[in-house]
């Protein structure tokens, strides 16, 4: 795919492997807000067609070390239930009120639905979904509106729970390793 460009969140993720290989990785920093402008940004300044977001995420369904291709994404921190919305919800939005679907690329890993919140989710989350992370939402919402494909894979790197801050860091390097040889696959 010569029209692809790869974004992750922060250097934690790729650990300088993309890099020593020659790969331009997109770093949005955390949260939605900045994944949202950093993706942006990142398609107006390269015009790609595909939008290849490769990072980790919590999970009390799939395994640690798992890859797992996001096929839809939801807001798990868009709560306007006072009002009589259901959570996850965003009022008032003509296009994107709720879950955004993505089409499935990769044949042999196994998908999920991912719940993107602006927390470090160590619970139960207020929405329907099997992984969760702080940036994907923003990511697909951009590529939505602008036409532009999104691919998303996350390497499982805890379990979404008390000990999930340990767990992230300790797992990122092969977290890394593994996703750097799915992008080879890609490319």
């Amino acid at each position: 795919m010569s029209d692809l460009a790869l974004i992750m969140a922060l250097p934690n993720e790729s650990k300088g492997l993309f890099e020593a290989e020659g790969i331009q990785v997109n770093y949005s920093g955390i949260g939605k807000v900045n994944a949202a402008f950093k993706a942006f940004e990142v398609i107006q300044n390269t015009g790609c067609s595909t939008l290849l977001n490769l990072g980790s995420a919590g999970s009390s369904h799939f395994n640690a070390h798992e890859l797992v291709e996001v096929t839809q994404f939801v807001q798990r921190d868009m709560d306007v239930s006072p009002l009589g919305f259901e959570i996850g919800m965003t009022p008032m939005d003509q296009h994107f009120p709720g879950a955004i679907e993505l089409e499935s690329f990769f044949d042999h890993l196994p998908k999920g639905i991912c719940g993107t919140g602006d927390s470090f989710e160590t619970g139960i989350s207020k929405v329907a979904c099997n992984l969760v992370d702080m940036e994907g939402y923003a990511l697909a919402k951009v590529c939505k509106k602008l036409g532009v494909r999104l691919i998303s894979v996350k390497y499982i790197t805890d379990g979404a729970n008390e000990t999930a801050h340990l767990d992230w860091e300790e797992n990122l390097l092969l977290g890394a390793k593994k996703l750097l040889d799915l992008y080879q696959m890609v490319k």
